[in-house]
Order: C-alpha cells, then sequence, then structure tokens
C-alpha cells in the first residue's frame, strides 16, 4: 500500500457536478493498493496518517498530528498510485490490486482511521473524481506501508 498525504485547509470532491465530500482543515489522503496488500497493511496505513507530525506547533515545528490539531481526513482511492511508466510513456498498472479487493482494503483503513478518532471523508470508489483542495504548507508526505 502506498499512499500521498497533502496537507490542506480545505478541500471538495465531487462526482458528475454534485458534491460529494467536503472537508476543512485536514489532509487529503491519495491511496493505492497493490497486489498483496491485506488488511494489516491497511491498517499500519491508517495509523500512519493518523500520527503523522506534519502541523506546526506553536513554535512553528511540524510537530502535530490531524487527531492532535482536530483536522479531518479525506480519503480517496487512487489506484494510479501503481502506475509503472518504466518501459514507454502510457503506464502500466499492473501492481495495482483489483477492484474488488482494493475498495474493501481502502474501506478497512477509513474504518481504522475512524476508531482513532480521525473524522474521514470518502471518495467513490472507481468514479471519476474532480477533487479541488487548497494545498496548506504546501506539505505532500509521500509513505509505503
Amino acid at each position: 500500500m502506498k499512499f500521498v498525504a497533502q496537507r490542506v485547509s480545505r478541500a471538495l470532491l465531487t462526482v458528475g457536478g454534485e458534491p460529494v465530500s467536503e472537508i476543512g482543515h485536514g489532509l487529503v489522503v491519495y491511496f493505492g493498493v497493490k497486489v498483496g496488500d491485506g488488511e494489516k497493511q491497511a491498517e499500519k496505513c491508517a495509523e500512519k496518517i493518523a500520527h503523522l507530525r506534519v502541523f506546526e506547533d506553536d513554535a512553528g515545528k511540524m510537530n502535530l498530528s490531524v487527531l492532535d490539531v482536530g483536522g479531518e481526513v479525506l480519503l480517496v482511492s487512487q489506484f494510479t498510485l501503481y502506475g509503472d511508466a518504466k518501459k514507454g510513456n502510457r503506464p502500466s498498472f499492473t501492481e495495482a490490486e483489483r477492484p474488488e479487493q482494493a475498495d474493501a482494503l481502502y474501506h478497512h483503513a477509513a474504518d481504522k482511521l475512524q476508531e482513532l478518532g480521525v473524522p474521514v471523508k470518502l471518495g467513490v470508489f472507481g468514479a471519476h473524481m474532480v477533487i479541488e483542495q487548497v494545498n496548506d504548507g504546501p506539505v505532500t508526505i509521500i509513505h509505503e506501508c
């Protein structure tokens, strides 16, 4: 599993021009599932997302997590994180997990985040989503669980 977390002041996700999810201060997390990943990796990713210290404390140091600042997470499934463009210019997605398994693990990670106390909003798995986000920093972290 891999995720890209971006610190935002707000974000809005729409499908077909209709609003689906919206967050204020927090993280937009693009979440990819690789063939062979399981629930343990999803839980590990959720723990990392919840405790990732990318928000500034009173001294201006990135020392606080989304939990510490009372932020939210917009969790967006994104199989293209496992796109491989080493050969040619058209990416191959053979490393990305099948949709049924990836969807289950995506929702498992969301459930774990909720259990940890993080308010979570979701994208629509498999849909063409439009995400408007206002990056704060910018701060972008890429992590493989």
